[in-house]
């Protein structure tokens, strides 16, 4: 059983607030990209320190988003075991975090548009960066239609480590 997170009212009004001072220039899938990365730490945070509002006080833009170590990629679509943990290719060759958390923002059905409280975010597990490093690479396309216009690696969610695996990890 993967873990999960009912993401609260608070955490979607401080995502919002915290959003424009986040987003990077990158293409974005959606109008919510950054509000869901945000979203996506928050609940990573919750469930491993029982909190997430200190980390909603940490400047993480450019950075790895926990202990130096972690970076969290979170998607925004119904969950399935058929998603995948994607890492664009420009990000990881830039930056090097031991592990990468893949987070689910469980959404009712994949044109979802609203941010109501109570969506669940599913911890769908985790890679080390040589996995990502040693991971195929594609053009997953864009939401929109057509190519997304950059390559990410991948690894199908159905073939990541349990996230509880590396709670043991990161607090002995």
């Amino acid at each position: 059983m993967r873990p999960q997170i009912l993401i609260s009212r608070e955490m979607i009004e401080d995502a919002l607030s915290r959003a424009p001072t986040l987003q990077v220039n990158r293409t974005k899938a959606s109008h919510y990209d950054t509000v869901f990365g945000i979203l996506g730490e928050y609940c990573f945070a919750q469930w491993l320190v029982g909190e997430w509002i200190s980390h909603s006080k940490l400047d993480t833009k450019g950075k790895i988003d926990f202990f130096e170590r972690v970076e969290i990629k979170t998607s925004a679509f119904p969950f399935s075991e058929r998603l995948n943990l994607l890492v664009r290719d420009d990000y990881a060759s830039k930056r090097k975090p031991e592990f990468y958390v893949q987070t689910i923002i469980d959404l009712p059905h994949r044109d979802w548009i609203d941010l109501p409280e109570n969506l669940s975010c599913v911890l769908a597990g985790y890679a080390t960066a040589d996995e990502i490093e040693n991971a195929p690479l594609k053009d997953f396309g864009s939401k929109f239609g057509g190519p997304g216009g950059y390559k990410c690696r991948y690894i199908s969610i159905a073939n990541l480590k349990p996230v509880t695996d590396l709670e043991k990890i990161l607090i002995p």
